[in-house]
């Protein structure tokens, strides 16, 4: 375990006035601006690509003096947030995807909860947007679902209060850090991607420190444009968190079932016996009741005949992540030093 990431005693965090709820928040902060914590926003991206996430960014509700953006470009997501949280100046570090939209009162909300000292990491959801196509709506309801996104569905839904959490509620595109903790714990390793901020957030909370899930922290993200992209997108998923699992040594029984389905269905291929296929129709029971829930409950009847193809579709993809990541992860092979370029970036309004 790294030394010097231990949470403090009781002693007080950052000052942030009375009201903690978003409402009120820009009252709060009038005329006590230079009380507040400052903040660095990071934004890894490919080179060249485009930062939309800079379009929302222009309307948020903080003090531009207290506001610090970076914008990491390269091929190496981990190695590029950490090399921007070395050279951030800002006492809490905003993590955001280049496409993550956050709403005006963000900032303010996310910091209120730092004035908590054991509060190492604050996030919140990533929602679909209305624009976005029928496929990415239904991807969205998938991955929110219970069949589908079991215990990290609330990565991708808006629900409940605000609330301590762990790892499985945060979502690296919508993810803030106290500076100090980050650093002190060495950041993120580099040897993952995805999942990254899974483990550093189970050492977190293995030292002792405090996540905060907070539903109105929601930013806007679009879901993956096609199926296959889809596909790509849930055995990457499913390859993160085996390869975190061979480092952390730390097993999630839930990220098994996937597995636990693919073996199956191959072994149902080479048995006659119908008893044998119990399960499977249990199972396809199981994604016939929550494609139908999804679709009623969203008003969204289109949405059934996509979700009885994405919700089998999530665990198989994930599953045979999870096997290859558990037989060849990638962070035995030798990797080039990643070239990471930072800009930093202006944000009026």
């Amino acid at each position: 375990m790294l030394q010097g990431c231990k949470p403090p005693g009781a002693r007080p965090g950052f000052f942030v006035p009375g009201n903690r709820r978003l409402q009120g928040c820009r009252k709060q902060f009038q005329g006590r601006a230079g009380m507040l914590p400052s903040i660095t926003i990071i934004i890894p991206v490919k080179p060249g690509g485009r930062v939309r996430a800079l379009d929302a960014l222009t309307a948020v509700e903080y003090p531009r003096p207290f506001l610090d953006v970076i914008v990491a470009e390269g091929n190496s997501p981990s190695s590029q947030r950490n090399r921007a949280a070395r050279e951030a100046q800002g006492d809490i570090l905003y993590f955001l995807d280049d496409d993550s939209m956050v709403s005006p009162g963000a900032l303010q909300a996310a910091v209120a909860h730092y004035a908590d000292a054991k509060v190492a990491a604050v996030g919140g959801p990533s929602l679909t947007p209305a624009g976005d196509s029928l496929l990415q709506q239904a991807i969205g309801a998938a991955l929110g679902s219970l069949v589908g996104g079991g215990k990290v569905r609330n990565r991708y839904r808006r629900v409940g209060s605000v609330r301590s959490t762990g790892d499985h509620e945060l979502i690296l595109c919508n993810l803030s850090f106290r500076r100090e903790v980050f650093l002190a714990c060495g950041g993120l390793d580099e040897r993952l991607y995805p999942n990254e901020e899974n483990e550093l957030m189970e050492r977190l909370c293995l030292d002792g420190w405090r996540l905060i899930h907070d539903p109105c922290l929601a930013v806007e993200r679009s879901q993956r444009p096609t199926y296959r992209a889809f596909v790509r997108q849930l055995f990457s998923y499913g390859r993160g968190r085996a390869e975190q699992t061979r480092i952390s040594g730390r097993i999630s029984p839930a990220s098994l079932l996937p597995v636990f389905l693919l073996f199956y269905l191959v072994m149902l291929t080479f048995v006659q016996n119908p008893v044998y296929s119990v399960p499977l129709l249990c199972y396809g029971g199981a994604v016939l009741a929550s494609a139908g829930w999804e679709a009623l409950q969203r008003r969204r009847f289109e949405f059934f005949p996509l979700l009885m193809l994405l919700l089998p579709t999530l665990h198989l993809a994930y599953g045979a992540g999870m096997i290859m990541g558990a037989l060849s992860p990638r962070f035995r092979r030798e990797k080039e030093p990643a070239n990471v370029t930072l800009k930093r970036v202006e944000i009026g309004g």
